[in-house]
């Protein structure tokens, strides 16, 4: 793809460094709870002092956990700790960790030490004070975590975290308070939790956290047993589940688990609505090595494998979807754990959809999360998915069977003289969700397009400065100059005539992908396809303009040029760039670019949304107003 960059732009003076400013804000941020009465009192036993500007040494005893919401960089100076699945030890880098309110809130455990029988105290009172001391902790906090240290606890060193990613989502109005508890709790404001809230985080009721059900935790107990075992073949473990049964939670928490034991997983995303690794509307396959310790916005990169659907959801196209998630999976080598994330559609074709998938893809492992009742859909025993028709695919025809009612665990019965050896072989495990309203899909903490457009705003931030500063404008940036005649163009979702592509790509998000095609044209473009290849995707960008005169398209990206020059097609998807991005452009005389308040509803095809009074509205823990 070939590309040039367009002349520069005058980018808008940086904030000056953190300073005495800064630690004021901090100490504002953290006394502002205090007035609000959101923080519950400190459990007994729990030690925060402040380390320095920005930073604090937490000390928790055995088995005591710290459930919080906000942003921080972890790093365990003694002793080990466990967050989310993923055990931190003391020999480990610094990791950043996310708990927004958007999501449940993550819970700091103390795990067991595990000391040499020759350690005496006074070898390990050194090892803590020596670890405290070499990251700059002040001697007063050194003498207040020793005070009440003890052999068995840990000591966490928790720092300020401000990163682009972070930093862009928060210049957002709408996302402002992404980090800040939602809700009011009547509880004292204790000199620990201001040390904790001038870090960036809050301590907040452990109710808020993961509830780990028992069967959820016996599913994860086998699946890390298989996962490990040298003397069988390298598990596939699908998830699958209706919405909001948590299957993205259960990912994070089963990756992280066995990180503790693989140097690598790798994880294939499904949900083209609710993707992980990747902006929506893709199916990937990604090489994870790092925790997860964040929401999908956090940790937006570069899958091994990825193909841009172009939607959010399938059901207008399932064979090209079934196309594109054979084409993924076709890279995986079969080499580590795979963990294979499924949508949330489960009822009628979705459920045919989903057994093709099974057949396709041919798990070892299948995790089933429903509640008990199995309203959404029946138990995926093999005998069922051997016996059930698919939506392409066929199921074992047989003169005598029985369906046990949809309530119970019940199966097909194959009757006698047919013989099991053509059905499926994977064990399934069941998972039953015990947090509140799981199941319902109306009853979630935020509402899925928001989560579609905080990771698409994630991915974006990668476009920011590395450095501590003033928020760039996205209207700021430099964009790449593509010729029309460079690449090709499709859209994906509709039809769009000829004469009206030009329109239809201004302002819009779209996939930059290679088609092993060479593009060949005549003239100076642009060049259309007449069908949407299934093909790789390199990364995504915005078509901030189109150059008529210069058969120019204006791309703003944050994909490095090594990867654009393999760029030769655009394909244009039913996502959108988030609203916040288009009405939030700051430093704009006049008229904001690509809004309009001025429009005429007397257009063919034109008119406002109509409220349907007769629907109740849903109510999300995390409000998000757009407007």
């Amino acid at each position: 793809m070939p590309a040039r960059r367009g002349p520069p732009t005058r980018r808008p003076r940086r904030a000056s460094t953190r300073g005495g400013r800064a630690e004021a804000a901090w100490r504002e941020f953290a006394a502002s709870f205090a007035r609000a009465g959101m923080v519950p009192p400190a459990e007994a036993g729990l030690a925060a002092v402040e380390a320095a500007e920005g930073a604090a040494v937490l000390l928790l005893a055995p088995r005591q956990a710290l459930t919080f919401t906000g942003k921080c960089r972890l790093r365990c100076l003694y002793g080990a700790v466990r967050l989310l699945g993923f055990a931190v030890a003391s020999h480990q880098p610094g990791l950043p960790v996310f708990s927004p309110a958007t999501h449940c809130a993550l819970t700091l455990e103390a795990l067991p030490a595990d000391r040499q029988p020759a350690a005496d105290l006074r070898q390990l009172r050194a090892a803590a004070r020596a670890a405290m001391r070499a990251h700059s902790v002040r001697r007063q906090a050194r003498v207040k975590v020793m005070a009440r240290f003890s052999p068995e606890c840990a000591v966490v060193l928790l720092e300020h975290l401000d990163t682009p990613v972070t930093r862009f989502l928060l210049s957002h109005p709408p996302l402002s308070r992404l980090f800040e508890p939602q809700k009011k709790e009547e509880s004292s404001f204790t000199p620990e939790d201001a040390v904790l809230a001038s870090v960036g985080i809050v301590k907040c009721s452990p109710d808020r956290g993961l509830l780990v059900s028992e069967s959820m935790l016996l599913a994860l107990e086998e699946l890390i047993q298989a996962c490990c075992a040298e003397d069988e073949g390298v598990p596939v473990v699908l998830v699958c589940g209706p919405k909001n049964t948590g299957k993205s939670t259960f990912n994070r928490y089963l990756i992280n688990l066995l990180l503790n034991r693989l140097p690598s997983v790798e994880y294939m995303e499904c949900d083209i609505g609710q993707t992980e690794f990747t902006p929506p509307g893709c199916v990937s396959l990604s090489n994870v090595t790092e925790p997860i310790l964040g929401p999908p916005f956090t940790h937006q990169q570069t899958p091994r494998k990825m193909v841009y659907y172009g939607q959010t959801s399938c059901e207008q196209d399932t064979e090209r979807y079934l196309d594109v998630v054979k084409y993924v999976f076709s890279s995986y080598k079969k080499e580590v754990p795979l963990v294979i994330n499924t949508m949330g559609w489960v009822k009628g074709e979705g459920l045919l959809l989903l057994i093709d998938i099974i057949r396709l893809l041919s798990p070892s492992h299948i995790v089933q999360m429903d509640v008990y009742d199995w309203k959404a859909m029946a138990p995926l025993t093999p005998e069922y998915v051997h016996l059930t028709p698919g939506l392409y695919t066929k199921g074992k025809q047989q003169a005598k069977c029985k369906q046990m009612g949809m309530s119970g665990a019940g199966s097909w019965k194959s009757s006698e003289g047919e013989g099991d050896a053509s059905a499926p072989e994977y064990k399934l495990l069941y998972v039953h969700p015990e947090f509140p309203r799981a199941g319902v899909a109306g009853e979630a903490r935020v509402h899925s397009g928001i989560l579609r457009d905080m990771s698409i705003l994630g991915y974006l931030g990668q476009l920011q400065s590395p450095d501590i500063g003033a928020v760039l404008p996205l209207h700021s940036l430099v964009p790449y100059q593509v010729p029309f005649n460079a690449v090709a163009l499709r859209v994906i979702h509709t039809d769009v005539a000829p004469t009206n592509i030009m329109y239809a790509v201004n302002a819009s998000w779209v996939g930059l992908c290679r088609i092993p095609d060479e593009i060949r044209c005549q003239t100076d473009g642009p060049v259309l396809l007449t069908q949407t290849p299934v093909c790789d995707c390199l990364g995504f960008g915005i078509v901030r303009g189109v150059e008529m005169e210069k058969k120019l398209y204006h791309v703003l990206t944050p994909v490095p040029p090594e990867n654009l020059r393999l760029v030769n097609c655009l394909l244009l998807g039913n996502i959108a760039v988030p609203n916040c991005v288009l009405v939030g452009q700051q430093g704009v005389e006049g008229e904001i670019p690509y809004v309009t308040s001025d429009y005429n509803y007397s257009i063919l095809g034109s008119g406002k949304l109509k409220k349907k009074k007769h629907f109740k509205r849903r109510e999300y823990a995390f409000e998000c107003d757009y407007t």
